[in-house]
C-alpha cells in the first residue's frame, strides 16, 4: 500500500539547486542561520511566480521543484496564505527540516528554470 502523499513545490535559485543535486535529488539543504523557517508552497503557479520575480533577479536564474511529502507530516504545518489564494506555503521550522527530508517520497523534480529575459 502506497502511503498518502501531498505534492508540495519549492523555487530555487542555482546555489540550492546545486546543494539538492548534490544530496542527489533527495533531501533540501539545511538553511543558513538568518533562515529560521522553510516554506515550500501549495501549487505550481505560485512557485513559477517567486522563480520568476524573486530569484532571477536575485540569483540570474530560477528554478522550479515538485516533489511529494507524506500527508502526515505535512499535515503537522498549517497552511499560511501570504497573499491571494494562489499564495499559500507550510511554515515549517528550519529545526524540523531533517524530519521533513525523511518524509519524502521519491525524489526532488526540477520542473520548470527561468532564466533572465534578453531584449533587443
Amino acid at each position: 500500500m502506497n502511503p498518502e502523499t501531498t505534492t508540495l513545490y519549492r523555487p530555487v535559485g542555482p546555489e540550492e539547486l546545486a546543494l539538492i543535486a548534490a544530496g542527489g535529488f533527495r533531501e533540501f539543504p539545511p538553511r543558513k542561520p538568518e533562515q529560521r523557517i522553510f516554506y515550500p508552497v501549495l501549487n505550481e503557479a505560485y512557485a513559477r511566480q517567486i522563480a520568476r520575480e524573486w530569484n532571477v533577479p536575485a540569483s540570474g536564474s530560477g528554478y522550479v521543484t515538485r516533489f511529494a511529502l507524506l500527508a502526515d507530516f505535512a499535515a503537522r504545518y498549517p497552511i499560511q496564505k501570504v497573499g491571494s489564494s494562489v499564495h499559500e506555503e507550510l511554515w515549517i521550522p528550519a529545526e524540523d527540516l531533517a524530519e521533513m527530508n525523511r518524509n519524502i517520497v521519491g525524489r526532488i523534480e526540477v520542473i520548470a528554470e527561468y532564466k533572465p529575459e534578453v531584449r533587443e
